[in-house]
């Protein structure tokens, strides 16, 4: 049975029912327990339960059903319910706070100030604390998006050329003034759309799709193109993707993307040597 992933959702085995909750099955790290006051009604040993697993204020592992705000991994905007001596302490859903060190602060915390934070497991104390110092948590790989590519992202910081904004938990992401055209602000989440990724692995976002470069427009330029060639292409998800570019202006996946958008529909038939309309 293999360990527990502390920070993140699990799905563990109701061994035992005592009066003050339930044990739950945690492999080799032991019987974990599930305090009463999370306990769904009408459980019972042998049932599974997809329980959050963190560490309770004397360091013992314990599971919740309540949801927190962030798991370990994950970027949030999250308020700060109080400032020690060692740190401050965010509320992110949960009875026992999340942990800021001063060492992992930007600026020092305020109580009542929100902050944007990564969530992750400190290597020395096995403790789930927040960092706010984003830039280390960012991944530094070039990423492999296409044009006109959905994603989800965080609003991080306001700039003079616009909005920093963290994509897909991964990412680091501009969004410049030109392309806002609504109210935004720090800790909002919402899709935006690829604009381009640059050479440095940077990348340009846009709130609203820009024409051709929709999926679903380049769907209809397909169709049309299949219509035009009788009903039928040779080309399917085996065609080079040079070819593909050189004929469409797309890549390989816009085209993979829109021929599963047709068939979906029911609007051509893949067949070996090609597509053909329905």
């Amino acid at each position: 049975m293999s360990h527990i992933r502390l920070g993140k959702y699990n799905q563990l085995e109701i061994v035992k029912e005592v009066d003050f909750g339930l044990y739950l099955d945690g492999g080799e790290d032991g019987e974990i327990l599930l305090p009463k006051r999370y306990v769904p009604e009408g459980c019972k040993p042998g049932d599974m339960l997809n329980v959050f697993i963190y560490l309770d204020m004397d360091e013992r592992l314990v599971a919740t059903t309540q949801e927190p705000y962030a798991q370990v991994g994950d970027f949030a905007c999250l308020e700060v319910a109080w400032v020690n001596q060692f740190g401050a302490f965010l509320n992110w859903g949960l009875m026992k706070d999340l942990f800021v060190p001063f060492r992992e602060q930007k600026t020092k915390m305020e109580k009542g100030r929100k902050y944007i934070v990564h969530v992750h497991l400190d290597t020395e104390s096995y403790r789930i604390v927040a960092s706010a110092k984003i830039e280390r948590y960012l991944s530094k790989e070039k990423p492999e998006y296409e044009p006109g590519e959905e994603v989800d992202i965080l609003v991080w910081q306001r700039t003079d050329l616009g909005y920093k904004v963290i994509v897909d938990n991964e990412y680091s992401g501009m969004l410049f003034h030109s392309e806002i055209f609504q109210p935004i602000g720090m800790g909002m989440q919402m899709k935006a759309y690829i604009k381009q990724v640059r050479e440095d692995g940077k990348i340009d976002l846009e709130l609203q799709q820009s024409g051709m470069r929709k999926v679903d427009d380049f769907a209809q330029v397909l169709l049309r193109y299949i219509k035009e060639q009788g009903g039928h292409t040779t080309m399917n998800d085996k065609t080079d993707a040079e070819v593909i570019y050189q004929t469409f202006g797309v890549s390989k996946k816009t085209f993979k993307k829109a021929v599963g958008d047709l068939y979906k529909k029911r609007l051509i038939v893949l067949e070996a040597d090609g597509i053909r309309l329905a």
